[in-house]
């Protein structure tokens, strides 16, 4: 880990004030579960950590007129264990309980997740965003079984995020805070597939703060179900959450967001367009998840992902109306 400069603000405005206008002038610090590893790795090597933990404003979960806001340092245990996220967003209060380690629960926030950098194992070895070499992507002709199946690069890594797919489907915004003002931005277009080496995976700047999530008033037939390998801590292989506007018994209204297989949240209009106007069972289940995969590109080595894919979306569907399969 290289040297770098401390700060420790007390609020937002000097937090912000801390900021540079590149990547690498300073990183963020708040549950540290990503960037300290990043730092060790050097893959990150910035030239002051400002840490938000002590900044107020940055915490706690409040049910609006509107809807709720959580901040930014609002942790994965907290999100899973409150009584409104639970009743009215079960969505994320899944997403945010289903994470194995009870530490990354404890330590890690809100804002970071969305954050967080890829876990791609090229990019965590030095090989960058691409993992290129010698001018050729090593992915598509190496170990890719956890890389993504859609898409046709050269991105072929997977947003790690565990609550963006379910904040995705529900519509949610995050607020973005610089020395020069506030703007809000749809989670959906907050996660970005970089355009170059350098780029990021999301639209912050790097002058920016992630203060706050912004999630509307939601219809209670919102869920999430995720694959994982095993039950210790490992990320998901893949995810599917779903938000659903009923009328009566049949879908009004849906939207349906696959994670961990793309490089960001990846939403199917197509299987939403399968549910309008009928109910949800076993079969309209089944056809959703079979549109929500049509376009997927696997690779040599991760071909199962779609049929994990698919039967993410099929469970999510009936666990969103309590029917079983």
């Amino acid at each position: 880990m290289q040297n770098f400069a401390y700060a420790n603000p007390a609020t937002l405005q000097e937090a912000v004030a801390h900021l540079g206008g590149r990547w690498g002038d300073a990183d963020v610090l708040a549950g540290g579960t990503d960037l300290i590893s990043l730092m060790k790795e050097h893959l990150h090597t910035p030239k002051r950590v400002v840490n938000i933990k002590n900044i107020k404003e940055l915490d706690g979960i409040q049910k609006t007129a509107d809807g709720l806001r959580i901040g930014a340092l609002v942790t994965m245990d907290e999100l899973a264990g409150n009584a409104d996220v639970k009743a009215g967003y079960p969505a994320l209060a899944e997403a945010a309980a289903g994470i194995p380690s009870p530490q990354i629960r404890h330590m890690g926030t809100a804002g970071g997740d969305l954050c967080q950098r890829p876990r791609c194992w090229y990019y965590r070895q030095g090989f960058g965003l691409f993992a290129m070499k010698d001018g050729k992507s090593l992915v598509p002709d190496g170990e890719n079984k956890y890389h993504a199946i859609f898409g046709s690069g050269p991105a072929y890594f997977v947003s790690a995020s565990s609550l963006g797919p379910a904040l995705v489907a529900l519509n949610a915004k995050v607020k973005l805070v610089s020395a020069k003002g506030a703007r809000e931005l749809s989670v959906a277009k907050f996660f970005v597939t970089p355009a170059s080496e350098n780029a990021r995976e999301i639209a912050m700047r790097p002058d920016e703060i992630l203060t706050e999530i912004l999630v509307p008033a939601a219809s209670p037939h919102n869920a999430i179900y995720e694959v994982r390998q095993k039950e210790a801590l490992d990320w998901p292989l893949a995810a599917a959450a779903v938000s659903l506007q009923m009328k009566g018994t049949t879908v009004a209204a849906a939207r349906i967001v696959l994670g961990h297989v793309a490089a960001t949240p990846w939403e199917s209009g197509a299987a939403a367009k399968v549910l309008v106007g009928k109910p949800v069972n076993a079969a309209t289940a089944e056809a959703a998840g079979k549109a929500a995969v049509s376009d997927a590109k696997p690779l040599s080595q991760n071909a199962y992902k779609v049929t994990l894919a698919k039967v993410a979306v099929k469970r999510a569907l009936l666990e969103a109306v309590k029917v079983k399969a």
